[in-house]
């Protein structure tokens, strides 16, 4: 499969949804890890065409949504500094902090660009050797390489202007936090097929055998999630627990040496804490001691911020699984797109955002 067209042959997909209807014989709750993979879940009514007794929770790989809003308001003093550019992806701005978001610093006078990637940022700090400029660096082990590097560059280089606002997180912490909890409903894991390019499955190996759940390395296609939904219920009903590769087009056992090596060079393990679902030990990474004045964190010592969440809001509870987005009492009324009280109502990859573009009309 080449092209998007073979991802969505419906012919196939038809042979898939046979196949685990004749299969499925339990019932099971699976976790589709990564927010791209909710969008194509809900955007393609997958959930509709499988047997009942399959259930899909959502889970918290969305990047936007899971940066805690301590480094949101962080940002945004930031941004509202004289002499500073602010860059970022674009799908940080409508993200709410504890008052206002990056756009609102944006209409007050605030210098905040949206770019494409790291570099960009570092050519704008060489380009402004008089502002300080800014890079929001979040999101999973997909973005950590590149940030990573433009961090090693700016030293390489010796560009003393520039820093970033590192909020990385990692999955395998996270699914264990899962796992771990009282409230686990989850039998087995849609693992996000991208984390998986660079990192690898090795980490998740360890977890499938001690928790007893399958994990099975999925893409984000219609094809690519049928075709890993199949897997991990054949598992399942076989009482098997094992790892494995639907998305062998880009997903290889070891990962991306190259992008693994200049994260190590660059950042280490910390505890992070998450949006909605609050500390997880060994949970994300840092910047290394030896890169520490590209630090944002630590350049602009603003740790006295206090932030604070809306109560209407129940992203923790959605992005854990627990409660479904039209469960929450603000969904589609208080809380809109235009108008979000929770990263995951404004984020491309968020569950809400997926169920209000797809589903409002029907929940």
């Amino acid at each position: 499969m080449k092209y998007v067209d073979e991802y969505r042959n419906s012919d196939i997909a038809k042979k898939y949804i046979d196949e685990i209807w004749k299969i499925t014989k339990g019932h099971w709750m699976i976790m589709e890890v990564c927010g791209g993979q909710t969008h194509t879940i809900i955007r393609f009514n997958i959930d509709e065409v499988l047997p009942k007794n399959i259930t899909f929770i959502h889970g918290p790989g969305c990047p936007v949504c899971v940066t805690p809003i301590e480094i949101i308001d962080k940002a945004i003093a930031i941004a509202s500094m004289k002499d500073v550019i602010f860059c970022s992806f674009g799908d940080m701005l409508r993200v709410p902090g504890s008052n206002k978001d990056l756009f609102a610093v944006r209409e007050e006078g605030g210098d905040v660009r949206v770019v494409y990637s790291p570099i960009d940022a570092l050519k704008i700090a060489i380009n402004n050797p008089d502002k300080e400029v800014v890079f929001f660096g979040v999101g999973f082990e997909t973005t950590a390489p590149a940030n990573a590097m433009a961090i090693y560059q700016a030293k390489k280089m010796g560009v003393k202007n520039f820093s970033v606002l590192v909020s990385h997180v990692l999955v395998p912490p996270a699914i264990e936090s899962i796992l771990k909890s009282p409230n686990n409903r989850v039998n087995g894991f849609l693992a996000a097929g991208h984390v998986c390019t660079v990192m690898g499955y090795t980490e998740y190996e360890p977890i499938a055998k001690k928790y007893k759940v399958p994990i099975v390395v999925t893409g984000f296609e219609p094809l690519d999630i049928l075709q890993g939904v199949l897997m991990v219920v054949k598992q399942l009903e076989e009482g098997r627990y094992e790892v494995e590769n639907q998305y062998t087009r880009s997903v290889r056992r070891e990962g991306n040496i190259y992008a693994q090596n200049i994260i190590k060079e660059v950042f280490e393990v910390v505890d992070r804490t998450w949006r909605g679902i609050g500390g997880i030990s060994s949970s994300g990474l840092g910047i290394k001691k030896n890169y520490e004045e590209y630090d944002a964190n630590k350049k602009f010592n603003l740790d006295h911020i206090q932030s604070s969440e809306p109560e209407e809001c129940i992203s923790g509870l959605v992005l854990q699984g627990v409660k479904k987005p039209y469960e929450c009492k603000a969904f589609g009324t208080l809380c809109t797109p235009e108008h979000p009280l929770g990263a995951p109502m404004v984020s491309s990859e968020g569950a809400c955002a997926a169920y209000y573009n797809y589903k409002l009309n029907k929940v």
